[in-house]
């Protein structure tokens, strides 16, 4: 079979050397040299005096506990929402929990571990009233009619919320604490 003239018309590529170029290293410098040596000297010698020793941290906590570092950090009432109309929001919501209309995960982030736990709780117990097939099933009104707050000290709120639930007018007793940004209830009284 003989070659078709297409392919005698192309170039062959080049051959490739069989023996790499050689490479010259060349020494550095004498002056780059000492100027390496005397910057390594100057900082070992710093080491030296600053007390560091390798391998250890140079930040000590021995003086802060795990809370104060990594716990809920307080806010100032200036970089908070407005406590009255918070305070008539969480109690609604609150309310809502503890008579099982809304999940108790809900408010988690609103409340302090303390307060979830009691929350929660009552929203279980409403949960199985709820399942009773003798229990009325009834959704009652609930509308907030009075909020008076006052502050202690800065980024702590006292709360007094008084609201309508069916035919029924409760107060409400809470406190509010500015912790990362948001208020976050850490007491919890109704009546």
């Amino acid at each position: 079979m003989s070659a078709s003239p297409a392919r005698a018309a192309l170039p062959r590529p080049a051959q490739a050397r069989s023996t790499p170029a050689r490479l010259r290293v060349l020494p550095e410098p004498l002056a780059l040299d000492e100027a390496m040596r005397r910057s390594r000297q100057a900082q070992q010698e710093r080491l030296a005096n600053s007390g560091y020793v390798q391998g250890t941290l140079a930040v000590s906590f021995d003086t802060a506990s795990d809370d104060t570092l990594f716990g809920p950090q307080r806010t100032a009432r200036d970089d908070l929402p407005d406590p009255t109309w918070w305070a008539g929001r969480i109690t609604h919501a609150l309310i809502e929990v503890m008579t099982g209309l809304r999940p108790a995960p809900q408010v988690v982030r609103w409340t302090s571990p303390e307060v979830y736990a009691v929350v929660a709780r009552r929203s279980a117990l409403a949960a199985r009233r709820a399942a009773n097939p003798g229990a009325r099933t009834t959704r009652q009104r609930l509308s907030v009619l009075r909020v008076r707050v006052c502050e202690p000290v800065d980024g702590v709120i006292e709360a007094a919320v008084v609201l309508q639930h069916g035919s029924r007018v409760r107060a409400v007793a809470m406190r509010l604490e500015g912790q990362d940004g948001k208020w976050r209830v850490t007491a919890l009284q109704i009546g």
